[in-house]
């Protein structure tokens, strides 16, 4: 099986070939072609010595899907995308990379299946963020997406597209909805939901961490792990369980910044929880008003996806994945 990675050198990215080295089998089929893209070159696992290409390149540059699609790869994961903050804050650059990307994807996949019969298996990463307020006190995936950001907009019109493309028989397609993933390891980036992260990794690490919204702001929440867990399990899935609704709102935890802080304290004790500066930010504290808190995803349960149902979960996931099991003195 032949299986191409767009957004390889993400943190999911990277992740997902992590576990995909760990469990060779996790996938369905053994891998005898593994391509690996980003605008960074990307670094592939030992494992895959020999069968793996890494390639940089930028998905939305004109010839780059086709030349992709070419090689008829038959499990597509496309994880590429700029982030929410950034997507604001450069109008162009994030319809550019998070929708024309996409489109050019799709349509490679078409095209190329005009050829000669080609049907792959598209994971797209998709987000929370396509809905937007007014919510219901839990949001089905009935629920319709009327995003309130540049970013959610983006991902809701690559899944209508997903889901035409998938019923019109181009690909056989799945969108994963990931909740906000925390703990984030690495450096802080641009989303605009980044201090979920911050507030925790920081601290964790003995550093300073900024909290720009208040305490009872709440969100929803999946760890590192289960976001892998979650496009693993789509690779694998019989989609005629999916149905025509082809995008789904993945499980998660629905939690207060005050919730995060305080599982952080019984986690990591007082010392950690000093470490958070309260400096409200209007612009963070107007976008994450407009976010999605409370999910009813027993769709995507019933499918098979999990994730964890408690905050200590998440953080104690990441002190043992991103710490080595414990945290520095």
């Amino acid at each position: 099986m032949h299986v191409l990675v767009i957004g390889a050198a993400g943190m999911v990215g990277r992740k997902l070939l992590d576990k995909i080295a760990a469990e060779p089998g996790a996938l369905g089929s053994d891998i005898d072609k593994l391509t690996l893209v980003d605008v960074f070159e990307p670094v592939a696992p030992a494992t895959f010595a020999g069968i793996a290409q890494t390639i940089a390149a930028d998905l939305s540059d004109p010839g780059v899907a086709d030349r992709l699609v070419a090689a008829r790869p038959d499990m597509i994961f496309h994880l590429a995308a700029i982030v929410s903050g950034e997507a604001e804050a450069d109008f162009e650059k994030g319809y550019k990379i998070n929708l024309d990307g996409t489109r050019w994807l799709f349509e490679a996949i078409r095209i190329e299946g005009q050829k000669a019969p080609y049907k792959p298996r598209v994971i797209f990463a998709s987000s929370i963020a396509v809905f937007g307020a007014p919510f219901p006190d839990k949001i089905g995936d009935e629920f319709f997406t009327t995003p309130l950001t540049s970013y959610g907009t983006q991902k809701a019109i690559s899944e209508l597209l997903l889901s035409d493309y998938s019923r019109r028989g181009f690909f056989d397609g799945i969108g994963i909805r990931l909740p906000t993933i925390c703990i984030r390891p690495g450096k802080p980036n641009k989303a605009a939901s980044g201090f979920f992260s911050n507030i925790l990794r920081e601290p964790l690490s003995g550093q300073e961490a900024i909290l720009p919204v208040d305490e009872n702001v709440r969100h929803w929440f999946a760890s590192p792990r289960s976001a892998v867990g979650f496009f693993i399990h789509a690779a694998t899935l019989d989609l005629e369980q999916v149905g025509p609704r082809r995008n789904l709102s993945m499980p998660g935890l629905s939690a207060l910044v005050g919730e995060e802080i305080a599982a952080l304290q019984r986690v990591a004790g007082d010392k950690a929880v000093k470490l958070i500066r309260r400096e409200p930010d209007a612009t963070i504290q107007k976008i994450v008003s407009g976010w999605a808190t409370d999910f009813d995803t027993s769709r995507a349960s019933k499918l098979g996806f999990k994730a964890e149902t408690a905050f200590d979960d998440i953080i104690k996931a990441h002190i043992d994945y991103e710490l080595g099991g414990k945290i520095p003195a």
